[in-house]
């Protein structure tokens, strides 16, 4: 080491110097690096510190109560103690208790039958039902499990029920539309719309400041083409490779992990294109926002990790706080998950997805608005 810097030419620090000095500079006048460098690691570090969560708390939760007794209300209460639980809908009939669950508008739902109050104090050892939605078995196994203790502490001082030592009453779980809890089941429907995400918006970002970098915006501008023509013609074959790569992952779940697709395929197709067109227009939306490559691609990776973090697919939705819930909706894969989840899990129909559909397409609409909106300033 000391031979090579020996033979150094004299002024070779200077020159080092002065090159250091240029890319700081060039640095600082590219606003969106500098503020990539400076601004998104504190915002992403507070935004995912405060709102991932692997302990998932105030889970929503349905109650059929077919009997109003002492006992069944204290039961209600310590459920909703362990802070694992909270009672957001009480339910009429069983008609209603499963299509509650199904619509993914609680998590978990909890039946006291009638004469539970009486036949606990008889000692008969009655059943409590509480189902699950087992399409994400992080959230649903960690609340199960603790509920077999908290009851018996709540009805340790109630002294017209028998002290046998062990829980007066059965607790019957049922975990729905993932009975043997298998993390793929969760893994590979969030999978496909992550997968899809990431190459739809890279593919897109790069669409437009490719072609002002190679010299051929001016010629495209000079055509008898409008904006919103030029987005549609760039989006149009990557719609095609979008579905030809959700169809892969598709088949290779069914196949290689026994994902079941319970419900309608060619709903699911129709959804997936809608999911992919609506990345595919962000991505373009970046690629008209930035000045170059490098900027589009961070924009993509910037919009990307939220996505992968936030949506429900790494960690479970319903855990983070609301502000946090309310701050995910505005991106695509959140509603996707639940879409395809619903549709390859549950069986769920078109009418139980209206929300998440209008979502994406709301999203998309945005998104092609401001992209259009921006095209003309792109060489200026």
């Amino acid at each position: 080491m000391s031979a090579l810097f020996g033979k150094l030419a004299p002024g070779f620090w200077r020159r080092v110097g002065a090159m250091v000095r240029k890319e700081f500079v060039q640095l600082k006048r590219d606003r969106v690096t500098f503020a990539t460098i400076i601004s998104v690691p504190m915002m992403q570090l507070v935004l995912f510190g405060y709102a991932i969560n692997t302990t998932p708390r105030n889970l929503p939760t349905a109650v059929l109560l077919q009997e109003s007794s002492d006992v069944g209300r204290t039961i209600l209460k310590a459920i909703e103690n362990t802070k694992y639980f909270k009672i957001t809908r009480q339910v009429h009939d069983e008609a209603e208790f499963d299509r509650v669950l199904a619509s993914g508008e609680v998590l978990f739902a909890i039946e006291i039958p009638r004469g539970f109050e009486r036949a606990l104090r008889r000692g008969d050892h009655p059943a409590i039902l509480v189902a699950a939605d087992a399409t994400d078995p992080v959230a649903s196994s960690v609340a199960l499990g603790t509920l077999g203790n908290i009851l018996q502490t709540a009805l340790r001082n109630d002294r017209a029920i028998p002290d046998s030592g062990q829980l007066p009453f059965e607790i019957r779980t049922h975990a729905r539309y993932n009975p043997a809890g298998a993390s793929q089941l969760n893994i590979v429907p969030g999978l496909m719309g992550t997968i899809l995400t990431m190459t739809m918006l890279i593919f897109t970002a790069l669409s437009v400041t490719r072609e002002v970098e190679r010299g051929t915006m001016e010629s495209l501008l000079a055509m008898p083409i409008t904006p919103f023509e030029i987005m549609l013609g760039k989006i149009v074959p990557y719609v095609l490779i979008g579905f030809f790569q959700a169809s892969f992952i598709l088949g290779a779940g069914v196949v290689l992990f026994g994902v079941p697709i319970v419900g309608n395929l060619g709903l699911l197709a129709a959804l997936s294109t809608l999911f992919i067109a609506t990345n595919l227009a962000i991505g373009y939306t970046f690629s008209t926002l930035a000045q170059n490559q490098l900027q589009a691609i961070q924009m993509a990776m910037m919009f990307f990790l939220p996505n992968m973090l936030m949506s429900g697919f790494a960690f479970p939705f319903l855990g983070m706080p609301k502000w946090a819930q309310w701050f995910s909706e505005w991106l695509p894969l959140t509603h996707y998950i639940r879409i395809v989840r619903a549709i390859m899990l549950k069986g769920s129909t078109l009418g139980d997805l209206h929300y998440d559909t209008l979502a994406l397409a709301g999203l998309m609409m945005v998104a092609m608005f401001i992209a259009v909106t921006r095209f003309r300033r792109t060489l200026d």
